[in-house]
């Protein structure tokens, strides 16, 4: 019987004989859902679907707590790459799960060795052997940091927690003292070797190899970077002066939540309110406490909403009177200048070009990863290149109000963002007859107060407005399911009288819808009401810890929101240049 296979081959006329049923146990499930994964043993808070015997995994997940690389495609679409294993998933291939965006990822992890099954009634268990790590190899890169190669005997869950890496392999004494002396602090646990590490990673196939490009204060001989100490010291002398650190239980009909809040008086208190963002541009996340770390911010919070597909804005964002990016669809923001309260309201920037034939063209966004038709406009805070992000898109550059260059297609390469340069970008079939030398004149103002003012972050739906219920996210272009669902929560809101920064997690429970938190906030006695980006991003940094972890584990932020000391403290280190694309 075993060699029926064959002879049907050579003899079409031999039936095959049907295979026989898999145990109970190993019958591939059509559909089932959850929130839990537990990963080597390891359980955390994350969705994931089985649909059509197809699994769907977050890229939050993907990329935080497996080490999973992603970079993005044309029109949209994704490659992941995970120990020389790719994937292209075409934007086609993605879908909403919950308030993040999740891909099928069957194929990928079968190909690394992953397997996978659903465990009780909420919980997927994925299980990839441990295998031994081989060697460490380590380089000086200089002042940018230094470059750690762990030479491993088969591929590894790669888990990524607020500066913390959870590695599936198994080490000798003589490697964790090696290890040790990098600067790591090592520990083997069960299966997991956990290091002390921040910055790039990368993950190598064919022999197995995890890159890890580290900033220079991950050394143990860093002087740079503030010590536990100097920040607990400032953070207990901002409390002496009026800041507020609060922690509660609300509850909101039968159901509680966990609500974190800063409150202070902006103009009493010697803090500076700052927008956070990574100084490479508006491409790109980083973890809370890495944007906070890098401003010297003492306590932060994540900001306004992105595209976790693309890494780019969804919203408004300036810093010290420049536009980041511009707000989108009308939604809610904040706006404030030094020691001034915060104020609240929807927001638009309406900008218009106007051409040498007195033609008007409206302008769809500034820097932002919001794409619709239109012309859109880009300038050097949108990084040093531009790479289009639809199909076909039609360029100009512009210096000093004059056309300096027309390009019919904007190549994938992308065109640089030079100082003082600004690229208008046409879409969705709409072109325009500008040529070099026309001069072009560019108009802008915003709806609101709010628009004006020096820092503007932008998040939604509003809240609260002059103490009442002022939700409507579908007039801010929210989802119905968006609006409906429960999730933990990051606000930043007013009393009148103090600024409050405000997390809010479900007690054994997903979290408070939107409607939820506005009449838990109310019920604080609170103003004026913003919600930020929540889920996964929701974060509260205090003294370089991450206190509040929206889900369980730090997930990665395009921005975020950080009260930075007058008291000058010691200027952390920069963030470390990007992988170099050779393996090593």
């Amino acid at each position: 019987m075993a060699f029926a296979p064959v002879l049907a081959a050579l003899h079409p006329g031999i039936p095959l004989l049907p295979p026989p049923p898999l145990p109970a146990e190993e019958r591939p499930i059509r559909q089932a859902e959850g929130s839990l994964i537990r990963s080597n043993g390891l359980s955390q808070p994350a969705r994931w679907r089985i649909e059509r015997g197809e699994l769907w995994l977050t890229l939050e997940f993907l990329e935080q707590q497996l080490g999973v690389q992603r970079s993005t495609g044309e029109r949209g679409g994704l490659q992941l790459e995970w120990f020389g294993t790719e994937i292209n998933l075409s934007s086609r291939r993605q879908q909403s799960l919950g308030d993040e965006v999740a891909v099928p990822v069957s194929d990928l992890m079968r190909r690394v060795g992953v397997r996978f099954a659903p465990f009780g009634k909420n919980e997927l268990s994925l299980e990839l052997p441990a295998g031994p790590l081989q060697a460490v190899r380590a380089r000086d890169n200089g002042i940018s940091g230094k470059r750690v190669v762990l030479d491993l005997g088969a591929p590894a869950l790669v888990r990524s927690d607020d500066g913390e890496l959870a590695i599936s392999t198994e080490t000798s004494r003589e490697q964790l003292q090696q290890l040790s002396r990098l600067g790591l602090n090592p520990r083997q646990d069960q299966g997991w070797l956990r290091l002390k590490a921040e910055g790039e990673r990368l993950t190598l196939g064919r022999p197995w190899r995890l890159v890890l490009d580290l900033p220079s204060d991950t050394a143990l001989t860093s002087l740079n970077r503030p010590s536990d100490n100097s920040q607990n010291t400032a953070l207990a002398a901002l409390q002496r002066q009026g800041l507020v650190l609060n922690r509660r239980v609300g509850r909101i009909g039968n159901r509680q939540v966990l609500i974190n809040s800063v409150q202070l008086d902006p103009r009493r208190v010697p803090v500076d309110l700052r927008p956070l963002n990574r100084a490479s541009g508006m491409k790109g996340l980083s973890s809370l406490s890495q944007l906070a770390r890098n401003e010297s911010a003492l306590i932060a919070i994540n900001g306004g909403f992105f595209n976790r597909v693309n890494r780019l804005p969804l919203g408004a964002l300036k810093d010290n009177g420049q536009w980041l990016s511009g707000p989108i669809l009308n939604r809610g923001a904040v706006g404030w200048g030094d020691g001034e309260l915060p104020q609240f309201d929807r927001l638009r920037l309406q900008e218009t070009v106007v051409d040498q034939r007195q033609q008007r063209w409206a302008l769809s966004s500034l820097n932002s990863g919001y794409v619709q038709k239109g012309v859109a406009r880009y300038t050097e805070a949108w990084g040093p290149r531009y790479q289009p992000l639809t199909g076909k898109e039609q360029g100009f550059v512009v210096r000093d109000g004059v056309v300096q260059q027309r390009i019919e297609a904007i190549p994938q390469p992308g065109v640089p963002l030079r100082a003082g340069d600004m690229l208008l970008v046409t879409r969705g079939g709409l072109k325009a007859d500008w040529q070099p030398g026309e001069r072009l004149v560019i108009s802008s103002r915003s709806t609101s107060v709010v628009g004006d003012k020096p820092f503007v972050v932008g998040g939604g739906p509003l809240l609260l407005r002059s103490g009442l219920v002022a939700l409507n996210g579908q007039a801010e272009g929210f989802s119905p399911g968006f609006i409906r669902q429960g999730a933990p929560r990051t606000v930043i809101a007013s009393d009148g009288r103090q600024l409050w920064l405000i997390t809010l997690q479900g007690v054994n429970n997903a979290g408070p819808t939107l409607m939820e938190t506005a009449l838990l906030l109310k019920q604080q006695g609170l103003k004026e009401a913003l919600n930020l980006d929540g889920g996964s991003s929701t974060g509260l940094v205090l003294a370089d810890v991450q206190t509040v972890k929206g889900r369980g584990i730090a997930g990665s932020v395009h921005n975020g929101i950080g009260l930075i000391p007058r008291v000058p403290m010691p200027m952390p280190n920069r963030p470390p240049a990007r992988l170099a694309s050779s393996p090593p």
